[in-house]
């Protein structure tokens, strides 16, 4: 996926989930945070940023927070962007074959799951999660409790028990990560159920990104650690 009207500036701090102050030409700006989570190790006064001016003239917030440095590591912060990324790799083979059809956002049972594509006789459902938190190379998942992801991942067992294939894909917002594991010292209920699903045979992937200055890929293959 690809962005438009990028420019450079720094962070300030964040007003709240939505809201950030970043310095942009040297003059403040108010800045929409696509990324309702913590990102607390992210989200530093002082750290270099790349922000997208938006053209919307009656916003109160002028550009949006893309992507922030953490060292020399360029990590997309763009919480909408892991499930575009996953869409343009589905439908281009990365599942083994090109997809004849990929819906997003389908209701299965009581939720609505990321994907869902059909490749000849093959139904897949498949669930995405942006991965934004990194520690010595090791990328997790959740940075907070999650009981949504926990029912995702209920469903997605159910699908496999109605004949579909089930994926969880988690994409990795950033490159040069050894491997992924999910969080359990934030929340050990859901590496539970991480290890519940990939028992039942849900499939479980993680990528990296190649996080270009306004563009955002799906990378490498990552190995997962279910401990």
């Amino acid at each position: 996926m690809n962005y438009e009207h990028i420019k450079e500036g720094v962070f300030l701090e964040r007003l709240n989930r939505f809201v950030a102050r970043v310095a942009v030409d040297g003059e403040e700006s108010w800045c929409h945070v696509k990324n309702t989570g913590r990102c607390r190790e992210l989200l530093v006064p002082g750290t270099k940023a790349l922000v997208s001016e938006n053209g919307h003239p009656g916003r109160k917030t002028r550009f949006d927070l893309i992507s922030v440095y953490k060292g020399d590591r360029l990590v997309n912060i763009d919480s909408q962007a892991p499930n575009q990324v996953a869409e343009e790799w589905v439908r281009t083979g990365g599942l083994g074959a090109d997809a004849s059809k990929v819906i997003r956002e389908k209701t299965w049972g009581d939720s609505r799951l990321d994907l869902y594509a059909e490749m000849g006789e093959r139904r897949i459902f498949m669930e995405v999660k942006g991965v934004t938190l990194e520690e010595d190379g090791v990328a997790r998942f959740p940075d907070a409790p999650t009981q949504r992801g926990i029912k995702h991942l209920k469903e997605l067992e159910r699908c496999l028990k109605a004949g579909y294939e089930a994926y969880i894909l988690f994409v990795i917002q950033m490159e040069g990560i050894r491997y992924f594991e999910p969080n359990r010292a934030a929340h050990p209920e859901f590496a539970d159920a991480l290890v519940s699903a990939c028992q039942a045979g849900v499939h479980i992937l993680a990528y990296d990104c190649h996080v270009g200055r306004d563009s955002l890929t799906l990378h490498s293959e990552i190995p997962v650690l279910l401990r």
